[in-house]
């Protein structure tokens, strides 16, 4: 007998076309094998209201304006509107001659979905510009989350954590997150500082007497500014092979190494500088340097998914790490340990957790709104000049001349990006799993201006 596939064009309540499904299923004749060929393919997303698309082969593809939906093997039903016991399925958009990988997914994950009130139409907005950019930059997985005045509007995963065994990536992925790490030790200094435990202007070797004098004094704020002298990673130094048990110890890697500059005279990005800056809060509070991050950020804000990353140890959530290699393929990252950079590069966190943490920099409880002013406000260097650069973050202005305060972060399988509209309260955070990916702020104001009120 021939196989029924039922061809869907016109707008029924949700409820007969589950029941036609059912009964279609029923009545299939055959041997087990057949019956499940048979089976027709049934993929509804619901958004306001109810919407049915054709079905296109070989695969069965759902279509909605311009966007195209791969729909999964097994037939379930999608909705925003509400739910339906049992049935579900995953959406992906797919590209035509779209560079490797060639498919975004949109797992449905994330905080919202279309359809809720105010932020439906932003949301799909903000897919489609993830979809540009995963099809820009061929990006294995993305995550994206937009807090608005304190509560996360959006937070949703795109393409796939894992290539090889197809986990979708999700807002609760965790990803390398490489130097946004400096911002949650600038959060820890700004807590500590608040509590009266180091005094800013202090030479480093009040809290870390071993480091080895330089000819002139580094202070803790030109470490939290970029001013200190002290060198960067070399190429080779990038790419570490070596565990280090405590942050204490790592500073063996730069410590006797010459300054570049005189501290305080010029601006040079040193992410070693912010390995010794972790050193003296450990020095300054009597506390490992983890368990204070942890103590004092994490359990605050509900940061329950930042963690250290381990090279030893499985981490669940943990994404799969790719680089491309020399013809441009995505390609597995080489293994890496990061236990030499913790303050300044080493933690993992979803785009959920970075959006509280940035969403608590705007208002009073977290900080004083004095810190808060100290760490957004530019330092200069001894000739009176502006750096751009707080304690750790940028300050900057977008192409319409709004203030933002922003970071990005690289590392081995990693790029992740954190912008700030603190008069308009949005924050917007980015994280993929592909090394060098190339977003910033410009992409990061897209999202954020998706969701701006004027």
């Amino acid at each position: 007998m021939a196989t029924r596939t039922p061809n869907f064009k016109h707008l029924f309540p949700l409820s007969i076309l589950v029941s036609c499904a059912v009964l279609l299923l029923l009545l299939s004749p055959g041997t087990e094998a057949q019956e499940k060929a048979a089976r027709p393919k049934i993929a509804i997303l619901v958004f306001d209201s109810i919407q049915l698309f054709d079905f296109m082969g070989p695969y069965d593809v759902l279509r909605r304006d311009n966007d195209v939906y791969l729909v999964t093997e097994k037939p379930v039903i999608e909705t925003y509107g509400g739910t339906i016991p049992s049935v579900k399925i995953t959406p992906q958009y797919t590209f035509a001659n779209a560079p490797r990988p060639d498919v975004l997914v949109i797992p449905g994950g994330g905080s919202n979905k279309p359809g809720k009130r105010g932020v439906g139409t932003q949301i799909e907005q903000g897919r489609k510009l993830a979809a540009e950019l995963i099809k820009r930059e061929s990006l294995p997985g993305l995550s994206i989350a937009v807090a608005v005045d304190g509560k996360t509007v959006w937070s949703e995963g795109f393409g796939f954590a894992d290539l090889d065994k197809k986990v979708l990536a999700s807002p609760k992925t965790r990803f390398r997150i490489g130097s946004l790490s400096k911002l949650l030790t600038a959060a820890a200094l700004a807590r500590a500082y608040e509590k009266g435990l180091i005094d800013l202007d202090a030479p480093v070797q009040r809290y870390v007497p071993t480091f080895p004098k330089k000819e002139q004094e580094i202070t803790i704020r030109q470490l939290a500014g970029h001013l200190s002298g002290i060198r960067q990673y070399s190429r080779d130094e990038y790419i570490n092979r070596r565990s280090y048990s405590t942050v204490l110890k790592s500073l063996n890697v730069f410590q006797d190494s010459p300054l570049l500059f005189p501290p305080g005279t010029k601006y040079g990005y040193s992410s070693y500088g912010y390995d010794l800056l972790g050193a003296a809060i450990e020095g300054a509070t009597k506390q490992n340097f983890l368990s204070y991050v942890q103590q004092q950020v994490f359990r605050p804000l509900k940061m329950k998914s930042t963690i250290a990353d381990s090279a030893q140890k499985e981490v669940p959530n943990r994404t799969r790490f790719y680089s491309r290699d020399s013809t441009g393929q995505i390609v597995a990252a080489p293994e890496t340990d990061l236990s030499d950079r913790l303050p300044a590069g080493g933690f993992l966190s979803t785009v959920e957790d970075l959006a509280r943490f940035g969403s608590a920099l705007l208002k009073d409880g977290f900080l004083k709104s004095e810190t808060r002013n100290l760490m957004f406000t530019s330092q200069r260097t001894a000739d009176g000049k502006e750096t751009g650069v707080g304690l750790a973050w940028r300050i900057s202005k977008d192409e319409k001349g709004r203030r933002i305060l922003h970071h990005g972060g690289d590392s081995v399988g990693a790029r992740a990006f954190m912008l700030i509209y603190p008069e308009q309260k949005i924050v917007v955070v980015m994280l993929s799993n592909l090394t060098f990916a190339r977003f910033a702020e410009q992409d990061a104001s897209k999202f954020a201006e998706r969701f701006m009120r004027n």
